[in-house]
Parts: C-alpha cells; structure tokens; sequence
C-alpha cells in the first residue's frame, strides 16, 4: 500500500459544503471520536456533525467548564493543555484506562500568529501547541488507535503552512521570533506529521491526513487587531468579512470528511482542500517531503519522550 497521489478525487463536495453535508448518509454509530478543541468553532461544528451522525465524541478542553456549557451534552469532556506534556499524558492514560477503542482522532485544537510564548522547557507555543501536544497525544492514544483497524487520524493544518518549511536551524525561534513564520512553521509540522504517521500505521489499518480548512473567521484570530486583519485583506475598514470567507459549518467539513468518507478507504498521507485531496499547487513540497516528515517525527519523539513506534 503506497501514499496517496495529491491529485483530486472528485468527491462529489466542495468549498461551500457543511460538516453535516458530508456526512449525510454514514452512520457512526457505534464509533467513537476524540476532537481537540471540540467545542469553539470549526471544532464544535465537526462535535456537531460527528454527534449527530452516531458517534460518541470526547472533546479534551484546556478550559472544561466552558467546554461542557458549549457542548450542553452534546459530548464527552475531559481536561487537557495541550502545551503541557503532563496533561497530555494524564489525559491519555485515562483513556486508555477505560479500555475503548479509538476510531477517529482529529487534531482540531490550535493557537495563530500569537505574540511570543514559551511554554514547556521553552519551546515556541505555536510548535508546542499545534504540533508537539498533537504528536504526543497521538502517540501516547496509539494502542486505542490501533486496536481494531481503520482509525484515521486528522491534522488541521493551514494554507499558512506556505509561509513556512521547518525552520531546522532554529526551530523554537530562539532568534528573530517572527509570529506568521512560527504558524507557518507549525503547520507544515502538521502536515508532515500527517504524513509520516500514516506511513508508520497503515500497517496496522491506520491512516492520517491533514487539511487546510479554508478561510473562516474564528477564535483563531483573537491574537489579531481589527487594524492588521483590514491590512490583510481579510475584512474592509469596516470590520465586515471578506464575502469568500466561509461559515465556521463549512470550514469544519474538509476535516469532518477526511474523518469520514467511504471516498478515502484505503488512501491516506495526503493533504486535503475543500472536502477533496488537494492538488500539488495547493501544498508546498517541503510540507509533504517523506524525508522531511521522518525527521521531524525524530526531533518531536526527541523533545515530548512519546514515540509509539520505537
């Protein structure tokens, strides 16, 4: 079984499609789905979906309070910071605790353009947020994932990742932090784990993906001024959204699909756009290089302790 072509399928949807759209038809019941940051944004719409297809979701929170009044049972809630490898590992074990299987991981959770954080030993917040907390979280979840074949597993990345290869000579921004060089940074890191998870799983009947979302006004862009989001082109001067943005419902089905579809059995390792395996002029070769995904899979086993495959 070799990776997946970046080569469209022609799934039958498209950039204007919903997460419930995607799934109208499947019935997961009976399965059960672990979405981090589950219950703002495009990770509560992809709950929503989820949910109401059949599956039971469990949605890991930094914040659990404000996660069980969003979701209102709509899910699962258990706490987890994502830039604490402590957390990671309590919130894993518990759940390996209770013996489930895990058949759908979506790496959902994420921080943008942040001002410089260090969290951890040091590291640069958007790398530890948005892709070591992930990577360790996957790895730890691994003998769940593994258990009865056919998990997936979903990395949100981003059109972003464009700005950015891995910067291997100065990965945490010790010098010059640049915010949209470190979300660059970080989401190639998520393709690329993507990428050389599903090479290390498939194996065992797991496959991975990441995806770029789309244009979606969130709480992703709390760290940006009204000013800089204008200077952008992302609103007019009067704060009113550029008409080509979609809903948060839309933004959320390219991951509730590659989560999802029947269309995907027995692909895996790509890098996804509009509910549809992107073609090669929408992702950079640095975030889908295999050499370039084995080493960081190396650098991040290194720096979290978490390889499962080792």
């Amino acid at each position: 079984m070799t990776t997946t072509a970046q080569h469209s399928i022609g799934s039958g949807f498209g950039a204007h499609s919903t997460a419930r759209e995607v799934v109208t038809g499947i019935d997961l019941s009976g399965r059960l789905a672990i979405v981090t940051g589950g219950y703002a944004g495009l990770g509560l719409e992809t709950t929503r979906a989820l949910a109401g297809a059949g599956a039971h979701v469990v949605v890991p929170a930094r914040r659990p309070a404000a996660a069980r009044e969003a979701l209102d049972g709509l899910a699962e809630v258990a706490e987890l910071d994502l830039a604490d490898l402590e957390s990671v590992r309590r919130f894993a074990d518990a759940f390996l605790d209770t013996g489930r299987s895990l058949d759908i991981l979506i790496n959902n959770a994420g921080v943008m353009a942040c001002p410089e954080t260090r969290v951890g030993p040091g590291w640069e917040a958007q790398f530890a947020v948005n892709h070591l907390g992930h990577h360790a979280l996957a790895n730890r979840l691994w003998p769940a994932l593994a258990r009865d074949g056919g998990a997936r597993v979903i990395a949100v990345s981003s059109a972003g990742h464009m700005r950015s290869g891995i910067r291997w000579e100065d990965v945490q921004f010790t010098r010059g932090y640049d915010k949209w060089l470190a979300y660059g940074q970080a989401k190639t890191a998520n393709a690329l784990f993507a990428r050389h998870l599903d090479t290390l799983g498939r194996g065992a009947g797991v496959r991975a993906f990441s995806l770029h979302p789309g244009p979606i006004m969130t709480t992703l862009q709390r760290h940006l001024a009204a000013q800089e989001m204008a200077e952008l082109g992302w609103t007019d001067a009067h704060g009113t959204v550029r008409a080509d943005f979609k809903t948060p419902a839309q933004g959320a089905a390219t991951q509730t699909w590659a989560a999802t579809s029947p269309q995907l059995a027995g692909e895996g390792g790509v890098y996804c756009v509009d509910c549809d395996i992107a073609g090669p002029e929408s992702v950079r070769e640095w975030a889908t290089d295999p050499e370039q995904a084995a080493r960081l899979w190396t650098l991040s086993a290194e720096l979290t302790g978490q390889d499962a495959f080792a």
